[in-house]
């Protein structure tokens, strides 16, 4: 299988995981602020950093963090809620959004980075 396959069935494998996890999340978290998303960027900036602080070398990098991490999270998402949130009035909430998610997840990142760091 080419690396352009195998990056592409694990975006699908990650969207997949992304819509899953949303569904259920949405179950259990409190309505009016999407965090289901939130925790999905942010578990999956976690994942991203580790896989690439346990410098796993590539094609697996690629693979795994461009296809499967790549599907899994979503910026566009977190852009088109804020979006919402802005034209509806809500600014205080559409700027919480983007930037909880940002520093949320870069937070993330380093720690992933940090452990992945360990595994190496």
């Amino acid at each position: 299988m080419t690396l352009v396959a195998l990056v592409a069935v694990g975006g699908g494998v990650g969207a997949g995981l992304r819509w899953l996890a949303d569904v259920l999340l949405s179950r259990v978290v409190p309505r009016g602020f999407p965090w289901a998303i939130l925790a999905v960027n942010v578990s999956g900036s976690f994942a991203l950093g580790a896989v690439t602080g346990a410098s796993i070398g590539w094609p697996w990098l690629t693979v795994l963090g461009t296809g499967l991490l790549g599907g899994y999270t979503t910026f566009s998402t977190v852009s088109l809620d804020a979006a919402a949130f802005w034209r509806e009035g809500q600014v205080a909430k559409a700027l919480l959004d983007v930037g909880g998610t940002f520093a949320l997840c870069a937070l993330a990142a380093l720690a992933g980075l940090g452990l992945g760091g360990l595994a190496a």
